[in-house]
Parts: C-alpha cells; sequence; structure tokens
C-alpha cells in the first residue's frame, strides 16, 4: 500500500494518518506553476484571464472574476448586490462562518433558515418564512456539493424581489437538472478553491455570473475600487490615468494561483467520479445498519461530494469523534451552527435555533473523501466506524 500521509497509527505495520480531506497534485500542475515563475507576470497577468475563462466556459456563466479566497468572493458579491447597513440576507446555519460574515462586512444582518432534514441543505419553505420588509438577497449553500433547490428558491426570490447569491463553495463541477452550478439563473455564485474543495489554487475564488453590471462591480471591488476603463472615467489625462470609483479591497488572485487552478480544473470531471465512486463504497459498507444514517441524495442532482457526512445514532458523537482520531483518521465536523459561535451569540442571537439544523449537529461527522483516498485506506476507516477494527 503506498501512502503518502503523515504517520501516527499502527496497523497491519502500517503507519498512517487519513485526512478528511486532501489536495491532488500531479506534476502538470506543478510545471504550470513553474512556467509562471519564469514568466513575467506573477501577479495580475494573462494567467488571470485564461483561468476566468475557462471557469465561465466550465460553468456556462457569461463572466468569471477571480480573487484571493473564496470569502472574498462572497464579500464582494453581497457589494456588488448592495447590501448594506439595514439589510437582512437569508442563508443556512450549517456552514462555514464566512457565508453569514460576508452579510455582516457590509453592514447587513443574516438571517439563519432552517435546512431540510434529508438533504442538509437550506429549507425553501423556511426561507419564506423568514422573508421580511427588509429582507434583500438570499444565499443558498450547496452544502457537501448537493445543489439546493435552487427552482423552489428562486421562485421565492422572483416573487419577493431578492437576489439570489449561491454559496457554490462545495460544488464546484456539481450539476442540477441538467445544468451545471453557476448557470441556473442566480445573479452570482461563488466558488472556493482552498485545497480541500473541488480543485485548488492554494487559496482562491471566483464569482461567476450573466449580468454585465454586477460583473462590472465584482471587477471593482476586487481592486481597490480602481479602473482604467476610459468608458467608466469622468476623464482621461494619459495614458497613466485611472479613478478610485468605489472603496473597493485588495482581493486579487496572483498568476501563479490561476495556473495551478487552469490545470486542475482539467481534472475536476475525474475528481468528482473518484469522489462519486468512494460515496458510494460508504453508502454500501453502511447500508442496513441501524446505527448510522447516510447521506441523501436528490434525484435530479448530481453531487459534487465534498464532503460524507454520516449520521452517528448509538454512539456519541464527541466520543465516536475521539476514538477516530485516536485511530489516526482525521474526522471532522461541518459545521458548528453559525449562529452558536459566541460572537454571533454576542451580537443578537441567542434566541436563534432552527431543530433540523440543531439535530443533525449533535450526530454528524465528515469522514475522509477526496480523490486520492486508497480504497484500502477507505476499508480501514469504514472498519474503524463500525468499530470492527482493534486498535493496535
Amino acid at each position: 500500500m503506498k501512502l503518502k500521509m503523515e504517520t501516527i497509527f499502527i496497523e497491519s505495520e502500517i503507519r498512517m494518518y487519513i485526512p478528511y480531506g486532501h489536495q491532488t497534485i500531479t506534476e502538470e500542475d506543478i510545471q504550470a506553476v513553474v512556467e509562471v515563475l519564469r514568466s513575467d507576470y506573477l501577479t495580475t497577468g494573462p494567467a488571470i484571464g485564461g483561468f476566468e475563462q475557462k471557469v465561465a466556459a466550465y460553468t456556462g456563466a457569461k463572466y468569471a472574476v477571480a480573487v484571493s479566497n473564496g470569502t472574498a468572493a462572497l464579500h464582494i458579491a453581497c457589494l456588488a448586490a448592495g447590501i448594506g447597513p439595514g439589510d437582512e440576507v437569508i442563508t443556512t446555519p450549517i456552514t462555514f462562518a464566512a457565508s453569514a460574515n460576508c452579510v455582516l462586512y457590509c453592514g447587513g444582518k443574516p438571517v439563519f433558515a432552517d435546512i431540510d432534514p434529508v438533504t442538509y441543505n437550506i429549507d425553501p419553505a423556511d426561507i419564506e418564512r423568514k422573508i421580511t420588509s427588509r429582507t434583500k438577497a438570499i444565499i443558498p449553500v450547496h452544502f457537501t456539493g448537493q445543489p439546493c433547490e435552487m427552482d423552489e428558491i428562486h421562485r421565492i426570490a422572483r416573487e419577493h424581489g431578492l437576489m439570489v447569491i449561491e454559496d457554490a463553495a462545495h460544488a464546484l463541477g456539481a450539476g442540477y437538472k441538467g445544468r451545471k452550478v453557476g448557470s441556473l439563473g442566480s445573479d452570482m455564485t461563488c466558488f472556493s478553491f482552498h485545497p480541500v474543495k473541488p480543485i485548488t489554487t492554494g487559496e482562491g475564488g471566483m464569482v461567476v455570473t450573466d449580468d454585465e453590471g454586477l460583473y462590472r462591480r465584482l471587477c471593482l471591488f476586487r481592486s481597490h475600487g480602481i479602473t482604467r476603463e476610459e468608458s467608466l472615467m469622468g476623464k482621461d489625462e494619459g495614458g497613466w490615468y485611472y479613478e478610485q470609483l468605489e472603496l473597493g479591497y485588495n482581493y486579487r488572485m496572483t498568476d501563479i494561483q490561476a495556473a495551478l487552478g487552469s490545470s486542475q480544473l482539467e481534472k475536476l470531471d475525474g475528481f468528482i467520479g473518484r469522489r462519486e465512486f468512494l460515496a458510494g463504497r460508504y453508502d454500501k459498507a453502511f447500508e442496513g445498519c441501524s446505527g448510522f444514517i447516510c447521506p441523501s441524495q436528490l434525484p435530479d442532482v448530481e453531487s459534487g461530494w465534498h464532503l460524507y457526512v454520516l449520521q452517528l445514532l448509538e454512539e456519541g458523537r464527541k466520543e465516536a469523534f475521539a476514538r477516530l482520531r485516536e485511530a489516526g483518521i482525521g474526522v471532522n465536523v461541518h459545521y458548528i451552527p453559525v449562529y452558536r459561535h459566541p460572537y454571533y451569540q454576542k451580537h443578537g442571537y441567542q434566541d436563534t435555533s432552527c431543530p433540523h439544523a440543531e439535530q443533525l449537529y449533535q450526530h454528524m461527522i465528515s469522514l475522509p473523501l477526496y480523490p486520492g483516498l486508497t480504497e484500502e485506506e477507505q476499508d480501514y476507516v469504514i472498519r474503524q466506524v463500525k468499530g470492527e477494527g482493534a486498535l493496535q
């Protein structure tokens, strides 16, 4: 068995540590980065535009804006949407904090709608219940890579005049009713390229949109609010001239990252195929076991399988987590409901509760799932989860 991970425990005289997620980097990826390092540009050069064009073409979107990370993508999307003080934005509590923090950055207020207990995605019915006169947008999160029920979310948004910003950090390459995430009709869709995500640029993110006006605003907010476009400036004093039109940020991606991303994108479908295969092996292994609930998939979606979230019903999650970590398995929990964090508790969310999210949180645990996970490693994980493998 060929293993590359850090050594922690012994089974059959083999030492290993199996993380919950891990990047897959090939020699082609390395060479793509080396080419940029030997070029004239390290940042804001031709590799950025090339990567943006490839992501736009892959997802079916008209425009793409590369940024420094997924949180930056969400932030500039909220800025472009005009989120400001007094505005409410509805999102899910079962997500990383950035899905809600991006609203706070703009002075708005995140409002948490409960999840569907079957898919673990945000429940459209509870979105509708949480809408007020101050609601301006919805941020659905494609949790684990399974797309939300976007047709229903778009219906709600149209009826109430709301914008939709998809948090697709888990879902590059996923599909919904025959369309790729990124071309589902939302105002904007945000991706992340963190190492455990579908593809990686080290750190990095992207916003895609079909709206030219939003695209231009996204570009401004990415780079200090500065432009050199004559059509946007009040005057032109020469080739050196530029103007700051908005209070933007330095959220630019580097050419080094973009080169890695372009190379990784060519392998994305293969990565997802491998993830789906491994998820199927987990499903089969836990089928019929009364102590587990496996993740459910809607029939009209194609998940990106970013995470495999198992519910533990018979063994306490805290005890199981410690036992599996001791066995060298890097299980994790995705996620603590956002409103439970001390910052949110101190800022008006003490009485917030989403019952389905709370129930899931008490039992959920994420098992290792990434393209480089071998079947031998996965079999070890399965035995340990079932309590069949004695630790040495």
